[in-house]
């Protein structure tokens, strides 16, 4: 496709590392980006994507059937700058032959160093300790002021052992931690060995963990994989992470567990209809709550946004996009 016949719509600002690629494939008169910094409205999303031949969407973009009908038959490719795609139809586009593609491998460490320190903080009552400290309620150091549970030596568990969950247990080696996971299956056995990783089932990991960090992509099998049920089988010391995807958790569930003590602490960056939290978790003191923050390094968001951006150029090049998640509509 040549330059001037192409129109690409951005549905919100992005790192200027991609948009640089995009001006220089097809030039600034072909790139739309809406201006807002913030989600997009449904209404300004189906105007914006009028006669697109791309388009680059955001994870929080619902991107269906009546986007692309809406996009008109010119539209070639739905880049998602995420390295989920739940958000996308991809039946839908599939049946269109709009190629779909997503951004994987870029942010595995900068997820895993994420959940990490939402571990850490839960686990050290970080976020009760900065709370007291900036509301002038801090009296002086004492010897039972918000003792927390140790991190070293203690029994990491991990839900779902894709490439971010490998990433936790190779940090877990670190703080000299056992490290158990549960999968649909276990890794080759040279696999756990380098990783010092145990397979166990999803009532083991329950009972045997001190910490368990959730990695898993959002399913119908994994929705609400940890609710009331899951917390009771927990240690009451234990520590809930999160960072995969929000509806994997029932949130109402967690609220009352934490409430209850039948868990220690949470740490929490994703939620199951974001922005919206459930309205009693802001006041749990013992969970640490952030702003879907996994990826949100200067680098990796640059490095998401370039990689959308090139399957956009493969694409409208007539090529496969490196990053395409449904090829058989090519």
């Amino acid at each position: 496709m040549k330059p001037s016949a192409s129109r690409i719509f951005v549905t919100r600002i992005i790192p200027d590392r991609a948009l640089k690629v995009l001006y220089e494939a097809f030039g600034r008169r072909s790139v739309h980006v809406a201006p807002q910094d913030g989600a997009i409205a449904r209404a300004d999303l189906l105007a914006g994507v009028r006669g697109a031949n791309a388009l680059l969407a955001i994870l929080t973009d619902v991107i269906d059937a009546e986007v692309m009908d809406a996009a008109g038959p010119g539209l070639k490719i739905v880049a998602n700058m995420a390295v989920g795609y739940n958000n996308v139809d991809v039946d839908a586009a599939t049946r269109r032959r709009i190629a779909v593609s997503n951004t994987p491998g870029v942010l595995t460490e900068t997820t895993a160093d994420c959940a990490w320190a939402l571990m850490m903080a839960a686990a050290r009552r970080l976020g009760e300790g900065e709370r007291l400290l900036r509301a002038g309620q801090w009296a002086g150091w004492g010897p039972m002021m918000l003792l927390g549970m140790d991190v070293h030596g203690k029994t990491l568990g991990i839900f779902g052992m894709g490439r971010i969950g490998q990433a936790m247990a190779r940090r877990a080696a670190g703080f000299d931690m056992r490290v158990i996971y549960h999968d649909v299956s276990p890794m080759p056995p040279e696999q756990e060995a380098a990783l010092r990783a145990t397979y166990v089932d999803k009532p083991t990991l329950l009972r045997e963990s001190d910490f368990i960090s959730i990695h898993c992509p959002l399913l119908p099998e994994t929705r609400h994989a940890f609710g009331k049920a899951e917390f009771d089988a927990m240690k009451p010391t234990a520590v809930l992470v999160n960072t995969s995807r929000g509806p994997v958790v029932d949130e109402a569930a967690l609220a009352r567990a934490l409430q209850d003590g039948a868990i220690f602490a949470a740490g929490l960056d994703v939620y199951e209809d974001e922005p919206n939290i459930h309205p009693d978790l802001p006041a749990c003191q013992n969970a640490v709550l952030i702003p879907h923050l996994g990826s949100a390094s200067l680098e990796t968001r640059s490095r998401m946004a370039e990689i959308a951006a090139r399957n956009i150029v493969a694409r409208l090049r007539g090529e496969v996009p490196p990053n395409c998640v449904n090829p058989e509509a090519l």
